[in-house]
């Protein structure tokens, strides 16, 4: 199969965008991984695929599948990508948009300097649809909000927060992200059992209440250089747990994004950044991998 793609790239976060508005690709579970891969694909933490509106008031769908090849329900970079690109291809002429995406739709808005808003929602803390379960963990209560202790075998505890974007998050603070083992316990945290569908395993080092250095182990993609919705569960963490004002600008090895949200709980997370293209091209994917 011979197919177009877009790289493009929000704060080193970077993806293949595939566009299916005429016609579905019928990509299967290896080929997405085949396109992902770095040394025989095109190379992407994630897939982007921008498909037709599916329902009135509604202008696109957007679909996200991790490097892994599994599908899954959020990518805040990849949402800036998303608008950026059919902004780019003249797919739409608004500056804002409305899209669908697994669990709810979200809007996203192109801002005169060229970085992109979206209005990410409102996090969600109900542990059944996170989903979490935390029978049998030991608790705390910080400014009021529960914590959870994993127990990570000889890698000791990780106290975390726990909250969806979309997307599950457990987020924890440390005092040097640089030199935290996060490769050592990132696969630990994304695969306890507390988490059914897995986790994103979230390193915060706060330097201020408006600046925090983040570091984020994703489901399925392994470290990435930016997470948006990790960017937005750190700061929802954060201020649930006193430590952070309502406006924070994260710091990710691929580059800074600004987090604001209310602290109500009904109130969205607004996540402001950069969405680059990098390059078009064609590739033919196998048939059978």
């Amino acid at each position: 199969m011979h197919i177009r793609f877009t790289k493009m790239q929000g704060a080193g976060n970077d993806f293949v965008v595939l566009d299916e508005t005429r016609g579905r690709l019928g990509l299967n579970t290896a080929q997405y991984r085949f396109l992902a891969d770095r040394h025989f694909g095109v190379g992407a933490d994630q897939i982007l695929t921008v498909r037709p509106s599916p329902a009135p008031g509604l202008d696109f769908e957007y679909v996200i599948h991790n490097a892994d090849g599994g599908e899954v329900e959020h990518c805040g970079n990849g949402a800036r990508c998303f608008v950026r690109y059919v902004r780019d291809k003249g797919l739409t002429d608004k500056n804002t948009v409305r899209v669908k995406v697994q669990q709810g739709e979200i809007e996203l808005s192109m801002n005169p300097d060229g970085r992109v808003t979206v209005n990410m929602g409102a996090p969600v803390f109900d542990w059944e649809r996170v989903p979490f379960n935390p029978i049998g963990l030991i608790s705390d209560q910080v400014n009021g909000w529960p914590v959870f202790d994993l127990a990570l075998g000889d890698l000791g505890i990780a106290r975390v927060g726990v909250v969806s974007m979309g997307n599950p998050h457990a987020v924890q603070r440390v005092d040097d992200v640089a030199a935290f083992p996060v490769l050592a316990q990132g696969p630990l945290i994304e695969n306890h059992p507390a988490f059914p569908k897995r986790v994103n395993a979230g390193f915060m080092q706060i330097l201020s209440r408006s600046q925090i250095k983040l570091r984020v182990f994703e489901r399925g993609s392994g470290e990435t250089l930016a997470c948006g919705t990790g960017a937005c569960a750190a700061v929802v963490a954060g201020i649930r747990q006193g430590w952070l004002d309502s406006r924070v600008d994260v710091q990710t090895h691929g580059g800074v994004l600004t987090i604001e949200w209310a602290g109500q709980a009904d109130s969205p997370v607004m996540m402001t950044g950069p969405a680059t293209p990098v390059f078009e091209g064609s590739i033919d994917v196998p048939d059978t991998l």
